[in-house]
């Protein structure tokens, strides 16, 4: 299982490809020992490149391979951080608000991407605000409001919901305008006033 972040934590000093194999476990060379013999992981090595590379190629971010992280875009740190990690192969991956700040371009790779790893087998946990992809990419949904879960099932029967509706798009924002409700209204509060008018008269 990995995640990865709404804010973006590439290590901006290394290249794309150094991010990458990072991201990789196991890593033979990581001990003090073995680091001195290159015998030990070079194989590993040139594995984790591999794969690396394969990710590059999956998520279009082959042309920046050996560019430095910190002179990505943010949405190139998104793809970067999400190629990262996959690097572990994982079963499930949770990603915090994938689309946020993202522009719509790379909005939509993004989306298909996510869609990727899901018709691939993967179990993806996401949060996220935008209801398009929720609604895309989503086989199961749960809406939660001030810390309290409001609708959980099918994306297609939890919007549809009128508590849902009513808890991102406030209580009456569709409520059909009644005219006749209206004139009593503006009568009532036209009487209340004059009503306070003949008191302050008095």
């Amino acid at each position: 299982m990995v995640r990865t972040f709404q804010l973006t934590k590439s290590l901006s000093r290394l290249t794309v490809l150094e991010n990458l194999r990072l991201g990789a476990s196991d890593q033979r060379g990581e001990h003090l020992w073995a680091s001195i013999f290159p015998f030990l992981w070079e194989k590993q090595e040139e594995e984790n490149t591999a794969r690396a590379d394969e990710l590059l190629e999956h998520f279009n971010l082959v042309r920046v391979r050996d560019d430095f992280a910190g002179s990505l875009s943010g949405g190139q740190r998104k793809l970067l951080e999400m190629a990262r990690a996959l690097m572990v192969g994982p079963k499930m991956v949770m990603l915090d608000e994938p689309m946020a700040g993202v522009n719509p371009r790379l909005r939509q790779s993004l989306n298909e991407h996510i869609r990727g790893l899901r018709d691939a087998g993967m179990t993806v946990l996401f949060v996220e605000h935008d209801m398009d992809v929720v609604r895309d990419v989503s086989d199961w949904v749960i809406v939660m409001a001030q810390g309290q879960v409001v609708a959980e099932g099918p994306p297609e029967d939890v919007m549809a919901q009128q508590e849902v509706i009513d808890a991102y798009l406030g209580a009456h924002h569709d409520a059909p305008l009644d005219l006749d409700e209206e004139e009593a209204r503006a009568e009532a509060a036209a009487a209340e006033l004059a009503a306070e008018a003949e008191q302050e008269k008095s």
